[in-house]
């Protein structure tokens, strides 16, 4: 049986943040979307969770990109029609993306993003986010990597690393990172991308131990377990949004690992990325 719903990475991590913030933040997704129905539909309902949608671009002959769950028991994959959404060409509107960086706090972007990307589009997203870590601005990274979106394995982890670099947290998960840069132990992910520069470094690893490096300093966090997870699709992206929201409030590393934890913990007892806010209890 199949079900028609809103998702994304990146959106999903600011439904979580939405829900995990006081109202007196505000969450902006800057994507693009088409003209038709579907694309109305989207803004409406991210508009309806209190996600401002007014830096999301309009491109007429282009349609939101669509994917498909697999579930078997709570694990997911994922398929992907995506090669002509509107998203690919979000970084067309190079002063809208410049202002929409320049006037966060808090910047958030994925792999995902950087793979559906152009590359010159995507040297040009970079640059601006170097500019807003120079300016004192908190750029957040998770890597999310997805093989299938990508047209080669060496350019995918090029740009992954890339992308690393111009980022103050990064937010990866050693499952992807194992499979993609042959990472033996969670300490090669979290020295491979702390080297390049100060970055703090949030490794997820499922149900095993989270690890955060800043400097050189390494934390330790058990992971909630959960024995009624019934999926674990939006699992990583609901630990982003609740630790970034968290984090973005009260700079605490440890109360932004429990917040993200927590949310990810309400996320994987229920069917689908996005968990109505009101039953998550962040």
């Amino acid at each position: 049986m199949l079900r028609q719903s809103f998702a994304g990475d990146v959106f999903n991590t600011l439904w979580y943040a939405r829900a995990a913030l006081d109202d007196d933040w505000s969450c902006r997704f800057f994507t693009a979307l088409g003209t038709d129905p579907v694309s109305e539909q989207m803004i409406a309902f991210m508009s309806g969770a209190g996600i401002d949608t007014t830096g999301i671009g309009r491109i007429a002959d282009r349609r939101p990109g669509l994917y498909m769950i697999h579930l078997e028991g709570a694990e997911r994959s994922f398929s992907y029609w995506r090669e002509n959404s509107a998203a690919r060409l979000l970084g067309q509107d190079r002063a809208g993306l410049k202002q929409a960086v320049e006037t966060a706090s808090l910047v958030y972007f994925s792999g995902i993003t950087l793979a559906i990307m152009p590359p010159e589009d995507v040297t040009f997203l970079l640059d601006c986010l170097r500019a807003a870590v120079s300016a004192g601005q908190i750029v957040a990274f998770d890597p999310n990597i997805r093989p299938a979106l990508w047209q080669n394995h060496m350019d995918m982890c090029k740009t992954i690393q890339r992308a690393a670099d111009c980022a103050t947290i990064i937010l990866p998960s050693f499952d992807d990172e194992r499979s993609a840069f042959g990472d033996a132990r969670p300490a090669e992910t979290l020295e491979r991308y702390s080297a390049a520069r100060n970055a703090m470094v949030v490794l997820k690893d499922g149900a095993g131990t989270m690890r955060v490096q800043s400097g050189d300093d390494v934390l330790e966090f058990e992971t909630n377990e959960v024995t009624d997870a019934v999926d674990t699709t939006g699992a990583g992206d609901s630990f982003n949004g609740a630790f970034l929201a968290r984090f973005a409030e009260t700079g605490d590393v440890g109360l932004s690992v429990e917040a993200g934890q927590n949310c990810a913990a309400q996320v994987i007892r229920h069917r689908g990325a996005l968990v109505p806010h009101d039953a998550l209890g962040v």
